[in-house]
């Protein structure tokens, strides 16, 4: 068992509190991803855990014990930085003995481990070599395979691919969620890029300002954000907003866009949500419906023909931008005219504070039926 619990955790620089008591629960064996945007205290938080990084409140617990007190090399954890951090005047097999030796491994032990880690990150016939003569993407596997030898009960991932090119980052990705699924340990993984923790994750923690906004399934998430600010964070291209005032409320949720915006008829929603209220709408670019009597017109501005899809980059009448995610190549071209359609099952609503009006029925009712 490696499950982790953070209980009230803060973190102070002086007088500026950064991390604001942090509840959370990882459990044993899962994918974790931290999200957030740039000084979330995303990192701060996962140096907390490996113990680089003192709490000034609130405790970790690790295995039913709490280990906050505990230096980090006590914690049963290992940690890949954002830099490979390898010694360039090591081979490949001694980067990798490296820490093993200091703790006065047995050699038997040390050879079987390194040759473990080797075989299960494809880096056996790179032993000889060193960093200088080692690609990106074999320099993040051999400190990956530093962190693998120790056998923790947690790997921290802080920010591992963002050295990368855009090509190898997709590969690594794959490989490291490959990895998780052979070794089955608990894996917390630090990253701005939402696309790495919706394709990584079996969990995803929402932070801004040193917060949880929320933490769930990748899909959960996605389909149902607790706010807008979740909402717009996860998603690319990032979802379509529309101020607007209720109607109606009841049988059914009536919105009038603003700026001369169209009437949008949507399910109810739970919450308070009376006539008169300001609220925002939410659709995602790729659930937006192309129709030539559609509700809500906008002006093709430019467009992005990516070969299985184009996105359209649009402003309505009044004013607000509009980006579409079409399928297949469309010959739309800028100054035109398109319509679209806003679906209930994909329309999402905020009230004035941000916060999310759910529907009365359950996320997935809906939601997964009409993906699938």
């Amino acid at each position: 068992m490696a499950e982790l619990q953070l209980k009230q955790v803060r973190k102070s620089f002086q007088n500026l509190e950064v991390i604001h008591g942090i509840d959370l629960t990882v459990t044993d064996g899962s994918f974790t991803v931290f999200v957030g945007p740039s000084g979330c205290g995303k990192s701060t938080l996962l140096r907390m855990i490996s113990g680089l990084e003192e709490t000034s409140a609130g405790e970790i617990w690790l295995d039913g014990q709490r280990c906050d007190h505990l230096l980090p090399a006590a914690r049963g954890m290992a940690m890949v930085f954002q830099s490979y951090a390898l010694y360039p005047h090591m081979s490949v097999e001694e980067n990798l003995r490296f820490g093993l030796e200091n703790q006065r491994a047995p050699e038997a032990e040390i050879k079987a481990r390194v040759a473990k880690a080797a075989d299960i990150l494809q880096i056996s016939h790179l032993l000889k070599r060193r960093p200088n003569q080692l690609s990106g993407g074999q320099s993040q596997r051999v400190a990956i395979g530093r962190a693998i030898v120790k056998e923790p009960k947690v790997f921290l991932f802080d920010e591992p691919l963002s050295n990368l090119d855009a090509e190898l980052r997709v590969k690594m990705r794959s490989e490291i969620a490959a990895l998780h699924r052979r070794l089955g340990t608990t894996m917390i993984y630090v990253t701005h890029d939402q696309v790495e923790a919706m394709t990584m994750a079996d969990r995803i923690v929402v932070l801004r300002e040193g917060v949880i906004e929320q933490a769930g399934a990748p899909v959960e998430l996605y389909a149902r954000p607790a706010n807008q600010f979740v909402a717009g964070f996860l998603g690319a291209p990032q979802m379509n907003f529309f101020a607007g005032k209720i109607v109606e409320s009841g049988e059914r949720l009536v919105i009038a866009l603003d700026k001369g915006g169209p009437t949008v008829t949507l399910s109810p929603r739970e919450g308070k949500a009376a006539a008169g209220d300001a609220v925002t709408v939410g659709i995602r670019p790729e659930h937006l419906v192309g129709s030539s009597s559609g509700a809500l017109a906008a002006e093709i501005a430019s467009t992005e023909v990516l070969g299985a899809e184009t996105v359209l980059h649009a402003r309505t009448a009044g004013g607000d931008p509009l980006t579409a995610t079409m399928r297949g190549i469309l010959g739309a071209k800028a100054g035109e005219t398109v319509r679209f359609d806003i679906p209930d099952a994909f329309a999402h609503v905020f009230d004035g504070s941000g916060k999310t009006l759910q529907p009365k029925r359950a996320w997935t009712d809906d939601y997964l039926q009409h993906i699938a």
